[in-house]
């Protein structure tokens, strides 16, 4: 089992759909990517952690390959957007793919490169981080969409 970590705006529908792909064995919500300890979804939401709204998948890759996971991040949402994926606005949903590996790196900024052309005019936001501390969101926001089965979940 291997480790990907994704910000891709609102994490609800991120979790929902990364579920969906053969060879994902886990989805978790939760925030990376900020300075704070054991953040909550308000302080979050506030701004003020660094953090962004993440999904940590859990795969098989035997069944399926990161790249694979890399390109269905990219489909998921507008890597053009800075801070925000639709009417979500702030740096809580930013678009980041956090690494855990250098093969992880590298296969990243290579989909990154071979997918700009296809956004120009502009040019793609998404930034590519170490992954570091990954804290699982509220047990509310897990399996959300699993949850309130009809109702839409987030912008994606």
């Amino acid at each position: 089992m291997e480790k990907a970590t994704f910000a891709a705006g609102c994490f609800w529908g991120v979790e929902a759909s990364f579920l969906t792909v053969p060879g994902v064995l886990d989805a978790v919500s939760g925030y990376a990517g900020g300075h704070v300890e054991h953040p909550t979804y308000e302080q979050v939401c506030g701004g003020a952690t660094g953090h962004t709204e993440s999904v940590e998948v859990s795969f098989d890759p035997k069944k399926v390959s990161y790249e694979t996971l890399v390109r269905k991040f990219f489909a998921l949402h507008d890597p053009t957007q800075m801070n925000r994926q639709g009417p979500d606005v702030g740096e809580q949903y930013r678009s980041v793919i956090f690494y855990h590996s250098s093969e992880q790196k590298e296969i990243a900024e290579k989909v990154k490169q071979e997918l700009a052309p296809q956004y120009l005019p502009k040019t793609i936001a998404t930034s590519i981080e170490p992954a570091k501390q990954f804290w699982k969101a509220e047990e509310y926001h897990q399996r959300y969409a699993e949850k309130h089965p009809g109702r839409v979940v987030c912008h994606i």
